[in-house]
Formats: C-alpha cells, structure tokens, sequence
C-alpha cells in the first residue's frame, strides 16, 4: 500500500527552538520591530506602544501576535499608555483579518507563562487568530499537523494591502 506525505517544512526551526531549559538564542521579538524588510520579518503594523506581526509558526492562516515594544512577562507590567495601545492594536489586527480574509470567528488571548503555553514567556504577545467553519479538521486532531492554504509571504501582501484601512 502506498504511503502518502504531508510535509510542514516550515516546523523544523520552531522544533529545533531552544527550549525553556535549552540556550536562548535571544528575543526575536526585539528586533521584529526594527526590521528594514518588514515583508521578511513578516510585519504588518507599528504603533506608538506595539506592533502587529504574523505569527511565523501559526495555528491558522493569518495568524497575527500583537506585542508591546518593551519585553514584559505580563499584562501587570505594562504602563498604561502601553496597555491601552495594545488593545487598540489587538482591534486593528482582528480588523485587518476581517477587512482581508472574511474569517467566521476569532480565537484572541495570550498565554501568560510557559506554563500556559507561551513560547517566549519573557514578552507577553497577544495572539489574533481567525477561524472559519470547518476549518479544525482531521489533520491537527489525528496527526497532529496543522495545513496552512497560503504561504507565509502571499499572505503577508494579502494582509497588507489592508493595513491602511485599520486606522479608520
């Protein structure tokens, strides 16, 4: 009987992250923001407090992390200048996705810690997912693999054509 693959190439490097007990490369999300190829470093937005990024190991087809600038564990430690832009900058992202890619529904909420599942727990990052019906098929359930309908790339031109309409 032949065997048929799947392959999600883009998994190997969040596999071969460091893990919280492993060597740290650094914090990715410091230098998100200073990019001077936002395409490569796949943002989208830049506020006074925050910014908008795809995530580059997504749940689902556009994915967004909206994160404060400065590196902070948790939503206690945030002024409240960068507390009330970052959840302006969550809207702009759940905008975004609806203005590009007509989602049903959103999932939107962080993971505080590594034991609620964040991956770099030492910078809070709020994750902006959209869902449609249907789309939690058998794939993630069985096999524990996730299938992502665009690449990275054509998905952040899709997604940002749309960012000037997020500020009306």
């Amino acid at each position: 009987m032949p065997h048929e693959y799947l392959h999600a190439h883009w998994r190997m490097p969040y596999i071969k992250e460091p893990s919280e007990t492993g060597e740290k490369r650094g914090n990715p999300f410091l230098t998100i923001p200073h990019s001077e190829d936002p395409r490569k470093a796949l943002l989208l937005y830049k506020g006074p407090e925050s910014f908008l990024v795809m995530n580059k190991f997504p749940y689902n087809a556009g994915h967004l992390l909206c994160l404060p600038y400065r590196e902070v564990g948790d939503l206690e430690d945030l002024t409240s200048e960068e507390y009330a832009d970052l959840c302006q900058t969550v809207l702009k992202g759940k905008k975004l996705l609806r203005l590009a890619l007509s989602p049903d529904s959103f999932n939107i909420g962080y993971n505080l810690g590594a034991a609620a599942g964040a991956g770099i727990p030492g910078h809070l990052h709020c994750h902006i997912v959209p869902r449609w019906s249907g789309d939690n098929n058998f794939m993630p359930v069985i096999a524990g693999t996730r299938v992502l309908p665009e690449a990275m790339d054509a998905m952040w031109e899709r997604l940002h054509q749309f960012v000037p309409q997020i500020n009306d």
